[in-house]
């Protein structure tokens, strides 16, 4: 960081890296290290935009006197339009070289990338843009070569334990090792996971004891709790009422990848070793047309009526055998 003196020196950023691992953080931290502690006074407007069908987009956006920050998903088809509006707009109207660095955070569509990577071209002597993603499978080869590159490798457990330490510290209130190791074994290499957990057994647990129990996210609860449903009863009720679990995590903006994911670990816990493989083959076929797709709960859900399916097929045919 020491070495980008000012902005001007700074190429496009792009940070990659699985959920959890500090994305954001780093971000901050550069452009504190160049701005000052004033980039954290942050500020949040609705912006409006117009679509070409006369549609009225609100988009929310953070910013500071210094950078930018939205999630360009969140205008889905229309992305291309939000980020050609907001990047023509201050690069035209402000020196954002030497007072502003904008960060693009989710996922972009295939044409929102060339149309950014053309808008990152024509403004080069005054915008910078700093991007934030979990996979460079989803970027294309244009844009990744218009940026450097930062990878942010998941922490291990050794790397988490000592963190927790300190937030303990930071907070006045003692944290025995044995229990930070138990959380930094269980956050599945996910440094805010694990700063979570930590959170709520303080609240619920504290003065800690040695066999504290140690409580799930209340999303991977709920995302537990719906497993235990698909695993008692099979029938088109149970996945009509799992619809509703599938969407209030989504609005609570849980990454719908992260649902399945942890959908289908909770699952595999379950089930006998013979069914094992095939559920996770259904769960990549659900993940690849999710990741291709506008409508995750469709895919979530029809990964639910698969599993109710093959579930009660194995049960018959175990039936069946003994």
């Amino acid at each position: 960081m020491a070495l980008w003196a000012s902005a001007e020196n700074i190429p496009h950023l792009l940070f990659h890296g699985c959920e959890g691992v500090g994305k954001k953080t780093k971000i901050m931290g550069l452009l504190k290290e160049i701005f000052g502690p004033s980039v954290e006074k942050l500020k949040m407007d609705q912006r409006t935009f117009q679509t070409p069908s006369s549609r009225t987009l609100e988009i929310n956006i953070i910013s500071s006197n210094f950078h930018i920050e939205l999630n360009p998903s969140d205008a889905g088809i229309y992305d291309r339009i939000v980020v050609q509006d907001i990047i023509k707009e201050m690069a035209q109207t402000q020196q954002v070289s030497s007072s502003a660095a904008r960060k693009f955070k989710d996922s972009l569509t295939k044409n929102a990338q060339h149309a950014l990577r053309r808008t990152m071209e024509k403004y080069m002597r005054n915008l910078r843009v700093i991007m934030c993603c979990t996979s460079l499978a989803n970027i294309i080869q244009p844009l990744q070569s218009r940026c450097l590159i930062v990878r942010n490798s998941a922490p291990t457990t050794q790397d988490i334990i000592p963190i927790l330490e300190h937030v303990a510290s930071k907070e006045n209130f003692q944290l025995p090792n044995s229990i930070a190791v138990r959380i930094a074994e269980q956050s599945d290499r996910n440094l805010r996971k694990a700063i979570l957990m930590l959170e709520a057994t303080y609240v619920t647990q504290f003065p800690f004891s040695d066999n504290v129990d140690l409580p799930l996210p209340d999303w991977e609860t709920i995302v537990n709790d719906l497993a235990k449903s698909l695993l008692d009863a099979q029938s088109p009720a149970v996945v009509l009422k799992s619809r509703s679990t599938l969407y209030e995590l989504l609005t609570h903006c849980i990454p719908p990848t992260d649902i399945l994911k942890k959908l289908v670990q909770f699952l595999l816990d379950k089930v006998d070793d013979n069914i094992k493989p095939d559920i996770i083959l259904e769960a990549a076929k659900y993940e690849e047309r999710m990741n291709k797709g506008q409508k995750p709960i469709f895919h979530l859900e029809a990964f639910v009526a698969k599993f109710q399916a093959m579930y009660k097929r194995f049960l018959m045919e175990l039936d069946v055998d003994f």
